[in-house]
């Protein structure tokens, strides 16, 4: 079923039940890693898609067609991940901690984690990037997306997600590289 059919299903009290139970079908698993990606941990992973899942729920209603459905659910649930991080961060994780400090944290307390150890420096090497070139990171290299669908999500250039997700590599690149020696 199209995305649009499900949307007008939404707009039919009778069938909305329905018609969310067919979005979380369709897009909970993308989304799960979407998230998992920016928190790092499974449990904040969970709590992070259930409040994404409300705001869709919440703003179906008033959903425009100026972006795909899949485009404006992938911003709910980056933006919640955000927020998620920094409320986090502001109920004090911890003396000073910063969002790096809380990432790698949940990295090596993530009980599901079950990569080797090259896949844990990778990920340790895209900790360590500004939020805004990991998601782009993230999205371009893990996702596959286009420039232009991460462009919708994060409402910004092309140009400048082409720059972040450059310096972003280059970054990674070093930092491998340093971890060698």
């Amino acid at each position: 079923m199209q995305d649009k059919e499900i949307i007008e299903m939404f707009s039919d009290a009778s069938t909305r039940d329905e018609a969310f139970k067919l979005i979380v079908q369709n897009y909970q698993e993308r989304l799960y890693w979407h998230i998992r990606k920016i928190v790092l941990s499974h449990h904040d992973t969970d709590d992070v898609l259930q409040n994404t899942f409300v705001k869709v729920w919440k703003g179906l209603k008033n959903f425009r067609w100026d972006a795909g459905l899949y485009t404006w659910m992938y911003r709910i649930a980056t933006n919640e991940s955000l927020n998620y991080l920094n409320d986090k961060k502001r109920r004090g994780f911890g003396s000073g901690d910063d969002v790096e400090d809380i990432l790698l944290s949940n990295l090596e307390a993530d009980e599901y984690f079950d990569g080797d150890e090259i896949q844990k420096q990778l990920q340790r090497a895209i900790i360590k990037l500004p939020e805004k070139q990991r998601i782009v990171f993230n999205m371009k290299y893990f996702d596959d997306m286009k420039y232009s669908e991460i462009s919708e999500i994060l409402e910004t250039s092309v140009g400048a997600l082409k720059a972040s997700y450059h310096h972003a590599v280059k970054k990674i690149e070093e930092t491998l590289r340093l971890s060698e020696v």
